[in-house]
């Protein structure tokens, strides 16, 4: 084969896995976008939803946290482990406390909120992850991520992820090498041509937010997450976490903790003396955290210390954090959000802009306009199949990334294999639904098959 036939050849198996994966992949992709921009487009919502839950009094002198904490856990009649409390640093704010519930989710905890003024509990609500999001975006959010079908569901979002970024790569390329060499005299265009000019502007004014939210996916997928925590892991770019540890050997962390078992009630952790959590924000703040959102956490057991982290994700991002010895009130380990590597820093940033919290509504507004734009180019990809569709099929449709991967030479073949290959091994549901890519095709050309063999010849 000459040089041209195989540049051609590439072009065709590129083309040809471009439209496997809008046929096929769209759907997906099309719903994360949808349902991710619903999630982005909430919070003020939800503010109004839950004002009477999350305002408190704007006048008076606040509660030591140790009396808060008292009321809340009065409430729960002891019987629950204090997972954290998110003090009201602000005026007219609520008390967040927030307690391990054996029969809530994965992630999710009880949370009494509390008006820190008159001791008043003015909600009982279950939070989510460590946005502590509320039961409307929570709603949401599991939609997002599993179609509110757990751990089974979240193979829709892995799959999304995984070929999003391919298939907007592909489509820039097969614009870049198709693209005619001059301008052309202006025609009138047809409805096609209109479809398909505004698929490629959307995808190259969306290509990099598409490469952004790809990769932030695929961080909190459910397979190839792990393999991106390894790979993080070699190349120094896990996020610094601040060491509880007060004596002795720290125990193998793991990433998932949260996420295997649950603590039930008191029993799994020691005696908290309420009176501590006063005394440990205290120490924490001559330490220097600022924030304004702070949460604390007690230790689970006589070995470990209080950490007080702040949670303000907005630009600049405040995530600092120290670690306090509760028997001797020293800070025995800290981590400052200045000091992390880039890499650590750009994750930060990275997953805050994708939830839409890092530079506050700027940040919304412009996730709306990607999120709107991703499902007309979605929709634009379809219309150029309906308006090209064959009305009977010519060939033998089982001749589509088959008959493509066939067209390469040798080295052609094994390199897209190995290509493949590994990328099916780093984002194991991608490789599985290449194979279903393929199965497809078989079973379409069976089909094919016996429609021939009953239809009449024509003489």
């Amino acid at each position: 084969m000459t040089t041209c036939t195989q540049r051609q050849a590439w072009i065709t198996l590129l083309r040809r896995l471009h439209f496997a994966i809008g046929l096929f992949v769209g759907p997906f992709i099309f719903v994360a976008a949808l349902s991710g921009t619903l999630y982005v487009a909430t919070p003020q919502l939800e503010n109004i939803v839950y004002s009477s839950v999350l305002n408190g009094s704007r006048e008076g002198e606040p509660q030591p946290i140790a009396r808060q904490v008292d009321v809340t856990e009065q409430l729960t009649h002891h019987a629950l482990r204090l997972h954290a409390v998110r003090p009201a640093l602000e005026a007219g704010q609520t008390t967040r406390v927030m307690f391990s519930d054996p029969s809530l989710g994965v992630s999710e905890h009880r949370a009494i909120f509390i008006d820190p003024v008159t001791l008043a509990v003015t909600g009982d609500l279950t939070v989510y992850g460590t946005s502590g999001i509320l039961p409307l975006r929570q709603s949401i959010d599991y939609l997002h991520r599993s179609l509110l079908l757990g751990d089974v569901g979240r193979i829709y979002s892995e799959l999304a992820a995984s070929w999003m970024w391919i298939a907007a790569l592909g489509g820039i390329v097969l614009w870049w090498v198709t693209r005619p060499a001059r301008k052309r005299k202006p025609v009138k265009r047809s409805r096609f041509m209109a479809a398909r000019q505004l698929h490629i502007t959307l995808g190259l004014v969306l290509l990099a937010g598409l490469l952004l939210f790809s990769a932030t996916g695929l961080t909190w997928s459910q397979y190839a997450g792990g393999n991106v925590d390894r790979l993080r892991a070699a190349l120094g770019w896990m996020t610094p976490q601040v060491n509880t540890v007060i004596s002795g050997k720290a125990a193998a962390a793991d990433p998932h903790a949260e996420h295997h078992g649950r603590h039930h009630g008191a029993m799994a952790t020691q005696e908290i003396d309420s009176a501590d959590f006063d005394r440990v924000m205290g120490l924490a703040q001559q330490n220097g955290i600022q924030a304004t959102l702070l949460e604390i956490r007690p230790p689970r057991n006589s070995n470990q210390a209080w950490t007080v982290t702040e949670i303000d994700r907005r630009w600049p991002t405040q995530v600092d954090a120290v670690a306090i010895n509760g028997e001797t009130m020293q800070v025995i380990d800290r981590t400052d959000f200045n000091q992390f590597p880039l890499m650590a820093k750009l994750t930060r940033w990275g997953v805050d802009f994708h939830m839409g919290v890092l530079f506050g509504l700027l940040n919304q507004l412009a996730l709306v306009g990607f999120g709107t734009a991703l499902c007309v180019l979605i929709v634009m990809g379809y219309r150029q199949w309906w308006l090209r569709r064959p009305a009977v099929a010519s060939r033998n449709p089982a001749q589509t990334l088959c008959e493509a991967w066939l067209q390469l030479s040798m080295v052609g073949r094994i390199s897209a294999l190995i290509v493949t290959a590994a990328l099916g091994y780093a984002m194991p549901v991608m490789g599985f639904s290449v194979l279903l890519f393929l199965l497809i095709d078989v079973l379409r050309w069976k089909r094919a098959q016996r429609r021939q063999a009953t239809t009449p010849a024509v003489n």
